[in-house]
């Protein structure tokens, strides 16, 4: 058993609380978000700590303020396209995967950007949304966040 397995139960309630959210609503609360990345970072730390950790701390925290970084800047390039909340809760997500280190934070955003490509096509395809529909995109930084950690502590 890993000591960061405990922060991955801690954060799964959060994280479906987050995706059905956002997908009903088209938002992502402050007060899971911003919680979730501060005990996201923190409790990573307490795990780099113990033995038996297959992570890195520091590529944890990079990873959280890279993808913060590359969230913003979407957002300010085109704020209509990107919400805030999805900015914050790219914080936790890039944390999570920069534990398992850089190749794996690729992965997972990748997966992010499939997935929501994909699921935004569908939409197109079967005309349930235009190209100016909004569409909630925390479930697919979600999904992205679980591929890349499940790959991450199966590499590891």
């Amino acid at each position: 058993m890993r000591p960061e397995l405990l922060l991955w139960m801690l954060l799964t309630p959060i994280a479906v609380l987050l995706g059905l959210v956002d997908a009903a609503a088209h938002r992502l609360p402050d007060m899971l978000t911003l919680p979730a990345a501060g005990l996201t970072v923190a409790l990573l730390g307490a795990a780099a700590l113990l033995p038996g950790h297959q992570g890195s701390w520091i590529a944890s925290v990079e990873g959280s303020l890279a993808l913060g970084v590359i969230y913003f800047a979407m957002f300010l390039i085109n704020p209509s396209g990107m919400g805030f909340g999805d900015v914050k809760l790219a914080l936790t997500v890039g944390a999570l995967l920069g534990w398992y280190g850089w190749p794996i934070l690729f992965l997972g955003t990748l997966v992010t950007f499939a997935c929501g490509a994909l699921f935004a096509i569908g939409l197109l395809i079967t005309r349930r949304a235009t190209r100016r529909s909004a569409m909630a995109f925390g479930p697919f930084m979600l999904i992205g966040a679980l591929a890349g950690v499940l790959f991450g502590a199966w590499t590891a």
